[in-house]
């Protein structure tokens, strides 16, 4: 799915003054999609609870470590332990990895079928595999699948664009994010997006 970012901004810009004033502050949405499921799950449960700058690090060196193979499952299952620490992998984050790649192998997460799901069926299909949570399905779906209408209402990057832009005394919980969200629909992607860029680098972004 290709998100139309002209549109959206547009969109965007009648529906809410506030968040018109920071895109233009940003510039144009500059999101790219990686088509690669696999590969953006891996770079999801890597990046959690961690810099952005510390996930390519680790990421690098696990490319480095599989090789001519590259970022594949069977690749991924071939490696040793002590390549995933090696990497920088924690011992839960490699448990994950290795979780994930046993189960696209398996069939269990299709991953050919996902991008003609609905996003709450993509997200059922991804919690059971270990180190997914919420968040993490929902990253795969703003940054692999495309999804224009997406909002990780647990992700403190967007609460604090938000609480910065909106000069919130606190940051938003779950409820008044989702109540604030309304008026992005039918794209909140494209929305997060902006206050995440308002804080700094995107992944995936120019």
């Amino acid at each position: 799915m290709t998100v139309d970012h002209t549109k959206a901004r547009r969109h965007l810009a009648r529906r809410d003054p506030i968040l018109k004033r920071l895109m233009a502050h940003v510039g144009p949405c500059t999101l790219r999609h990686e088509p690669d499921g696999f590969a953006a799950l891996v770079r999801s449960i890597i990046a959690q609870q961690i810099s952005t700058r510390a996930a390519a690090a680790i990421q690098g060196r696990l490319l480095q470590a599989l090789g001519a193979h590259g970022l594949q499952p069977a690749a991924l299952l071939a490696l040793a332990d002590e390549d995933l620490r090696g990497a920088g992998l924690s011992a839960s984050k490699a448990r994950a990895l290795r979780d994930l790649a046993e189960k696209i192998s398996a069939g269990t997460v299709p991953l050919p079928r996902l991008p003609d799901l609905d996003d709450e069926d993509v997200i059922d299909l991804l919690l059971p595999v270990r180190g997914i949570g919420r968040w993490t399905a929902q990253m795969f779906l703003i940054f692999s699948l495309g999804r224009p209408d997406v909002l990780p209402v647990d992700d403190l990057g967007l609460r604090a664009g938000v609480q910065k832009a909106y000069g919130l005394a606190e940051l938003p919980d779950r409820a008044a994010l989702t109540e604030l969200g309304e008026v992005w629909r039918p794209y909140r992607s494209v929305a997060t997006w902006y206050f995440w860029r308002s804080r700094g680098f995107v992944p995936q972004s120019s």
